[in-house]
């Protein structure tokens, strides 16, 4: 069987494997995905096995690939917060009557087959297989060849869930081979199987997916996050939350690169420095007067590192601040710490990013802490979904009409 045949086979069976999430009741999807949480946590050592030979190959991105006892645990954790989740199919977003007696409601209805190309995070096989069997969905996983051998682990341990809840297999399905030929056939549409495709990884894979794709993409591009300390920031909690923004963990897309400060709040830098130990800082000459970092370039300001370095900018006030957030940020996620509401509420209207959070760390760019039990990104986008897309936002809609025999005259 050549890859264009087997992709298109992949396809075709996707399409039997939504045909079955589409008609099963939400109990049996919410039974699936327990079961798939179950099989996880027996198949645990397999898949601990093959991640630490993935990690002895990897030069990079080992944190992201980094399996253990406890993240396996979690990922079986996320699993079951979805299966908790309620059900979106079949929900009323909206329902009203016409004049003439009609009843029209707007449900919702799941997608379809989806496409999920993915780079470094063997987690998201697990994540988007929860997410699209909790939103009746079916999906193809296409795991990047660093993670390929972990996700092919965990993608095995969720089919024998689904099977195990009386559905096929077919539901959940993995890309057999790492050829990169395998994302130009998703991209292609398998002959009309595929009705989105979501990319997950850098910059070059998104581009790609959006150059050369045949269907809707839902693209998660990187986060280049900021956060701006604000004048009137209580500094304690300014130090606190930059730390944490920053240094929790350096390798998601939600960490903070760059650090903007007020003019009249640079007396708080040298806590914040203080608080960044072990942080490369890059700054601007103002904010270089004050604590002593490396000259930042323009460049610097448009670099997602994924490492424990910030660059910092001086700004006047919060208006300058979302200028430089609308030229250089990706539209993921921007933070203010200010003790001032009006500030904040002028900040969180004006920036145009997926999140905006006030007080708070950047870090909390994620499905889970979002209430959503786990995500399959974050959407940068502005359509059709935004933010962490979980179970909803993988829904679609229809219209149900219902009449007494009206006829249009």
């Amino acid at each position: 069987m050549t890859l264009e045949t087997e992709m298109l086979a992949l396809g075709q069976a996707a399409r039997v494997g939504a045909e079955a999430l589409r008609n099963a009741s939400a109990d049996q999807r919410t039974a699936a995905i327990r079961a798939m949480a179950r099989s996880l946590r027996a198949d645990a050592p397999a898949i601990l096995a093959a991640n630490e030979a993935e990690l002895k190959a990897a030069t990079k991105h080992h944190d992201r690939l980094m399996l253990d006892p406890e993240r396996v645990e979690a990922i079986a954790a996320g699993l079951d917060a979805v299966a908790g989740l309620p059900d979106p199919l079949g929900a009323e977003i909206a329902r009203w009557q016409r004049p003439n007696g009609l009843d029209i409601a707007r449900v919702r209805t799941p997608i379809g087959v989806i496409g999920m190309i993915y780079e470094a995070r063997p987690n998201v096989t697990a994540d988007a297989a929860a997410i699209c069997v909790r939103s009746g969905n079916a999906v193809i996983l296409r795991p990047g060849s660093d993670c390929f051998a972990s996700s092919r682990a965990i993608h095995a341990a969720l089919a024998q869930g689904l099977e195990a809840a009386g559905l096929p297999a077919s539901a959940v399905q993995i890309v057999p081979t790492s050829d990169r030929a395998a994302v130009g056939a998703l991209l292609s549409g398998l002959d009309g199987t595929l009705d989105l495709v979501i990319p997950r990884g850098g910059r070059s894979l998104v581009e790609r997916v959006q150059a050369e794709a045949r269907v809707p993409v839902l693209g998660h591009l990187e986060g280049v996050c900021h956060t701006y300390v604000h004048a009137a920031a209580d500094p304690a909690m300014a130090a606190a939350i930059v730390r944490n923004a920053k240094l929790r963990r350096t390798s998601i897309c939600g960490a903070t690169e760059t650090l903007l400060v007020d003019r009249a709040a640079l007396s708080m830098l040298p806590a914040i420095a203080e608080a960044l130990d072990g942080c490369e800082l890059r700054g601007d000459a103002e904010a270089a007067a004050i604590v002593p970092m490396l000259p930042a370039h323009e460049e610097d300001w448009r670099t997602e590192y994924l490492a424990p370095i910030l660059s910092i900018r001086t700004v006047s006030d919060w208006k300058e601040a979302a200028s430089h957030i609308a030229r250089f940020g990706t539209g993921h996620t921007e933070a203010i710490v200010t003790e001032d509401p009006a500030t904040a509420e002028a900040f969180l209207a004006a920036v145009d990013s997926a999140i905006v959070l006030w007080n708070a760390s950047t870090q909390f760019a994620d499905g889970g802490e979002f209430g959503f039990g786990a995500e399959i990104g974050i959407a940068t986008g502005k359509l059709h979904a935004r933010g962490p897309v979980g179970p909803e936002q993988l829904t679609s809609f229809k219209y149900v009409v219902r009449g007494q025999g009206q006829v249009r005259p």
